[in-house]
């Protein structure tokens, strides 16, 4: 295992990058992914009958289950920022208290977005998890351990996967989102009015595009 974060980039569908594996021994690696397809990405306990597959399947989102809880995420090609961060046993940022490595890369990703941003006001969720009406159904609705906040608003979520030998965080970010779009591929009864949901912060491309190759470097 080396020292420093090595920065790899991929394609392919939101369900065949959730079904990658961690590799034994897990490497120091930061995994940034493009999805190729649009997908509604639901939470390990979600219940499935709150979509509505006739609007995913017309307007051609994959409905696809990850491992880690929380309600869904809209993943769609050029408007989302994906990275895992993989943290073998042991290496910085390990703890086997769960909550301590998500605040440990948000740490990282709210430091340099305040470097990126300027005068924006940055901050990191540190405690509890803070769940609203609707974060069950939708993630960014609520805020969990680590997650970074813009000006007030979410803009970086977290989640988290654990293997015997590493945690692989998996964190996103937007540079555009309509949560109008989300809503439009539930179940009409249970759909949540948007006025109704919590603000989501996006960044601008460029900006969010740098962020990998910066948090690799910095790790």
């Amino acid at each position: 295992m080396g020292d420093s974060y090595r920065l790899v980039r991929s394609a392919s569908t939101a369900g065949e990058f959730h079904a990658r594996a961690v590799p034994e021994p897990a490497p120091l690696e930061i995994w940034w992914h493009d999805v190729t397809a649009p997908a509604l990405v639901l939470g390990s306990t979600q219940p499935a009958e709150g979509i509505d597959r006739e609007a995913c399947a017309s307007a051609g989102v994959d409905v696809v289950r990850r491992r880690s809880g929380g309600g869904a995420v809209l993943l769609v090609p050029g408007e989302v920022t994906w990275v895992d961060v993989i943290v073998p046993v042991g290496s910085p940022g390990w703890a086997d208290d769960i909550h301590a490595p998500m605040v440990w890369v948000g740490r990282h990703l709210a430091r340099l977005l305040g470097e990126l941003l300027g005068e924006q006001t940055v901050s990191v969720h540190e405690g509890p998890m803070a769940s609203t009406e609707w974060s069950r159904t939708v993630c960014f609705d609520g805020l969990g351990a680590g997650e970074v906040l813009l000006d007030g608003a979410k803009v970086v979520g977290i989640s988290q996967r654990r293997t015997r030998h590493a945690a692989r965080l998996q964190c996103c970010w937007y540079s555009e989102y309509d949560p109008a779009v989300l809503v439009g591929l539930l179940d009409p009864a249970h759909r949540p009015p948007v006025a109704d949901l919590q603000p989501v912060a996006t960044i601008p491309r460029a900006i969010a595009d740098a962020i990998p190759a910066a948090l690799a470097a910095r790790l």
